[in-house]
């Protein structure tokens, strides 16, 4: 049992080791990214196919990496408004249109 749970506390400090690395680095390689993200690097070498995610190659174009911070901006462009937002919308655009 004390085997079992040393073996798991040394994979989750593992773990929080990877995860502290890549909150400091600024340029993310594919699997870094997916770790930052949640989404497999599957999903991130199609988006970098469609050319749908700001990213970098090296000069041979073998080896692709992104700025971290371009990444969030990315994953941040669309937002949502919540309902109340649209409320107040609603509200302001039916003002205007009576006079």
């Amino acid at each position: 049992m004390d085997n079992e749970i040393m073996v798991y506390l040394q994979e989750q400090f593992g773990e929080l080791q990877k995860q502290i690395l890549i909150s400091t680095k600024n340029v993310l390689s594919v699997k870094e990214l997916a770790q930052l993200t949640g989404l497999s690097t599957g999903h991130i070498y199609n988006l970098v196919s469609a050319k749908k995610i700001p990213h970098y190659k090296t000069e041979g174009g073998k080896l692709v990496f992104f700025r971290k911070q371009e990444v969030e901006d990315w994953l941040c462009a669309t937002r949502i408004p919540t309902y109340k937002e649209m409320e107040q919308q609603a509200a302001t655009y039916c003002v205007r249109k009576r006079r």
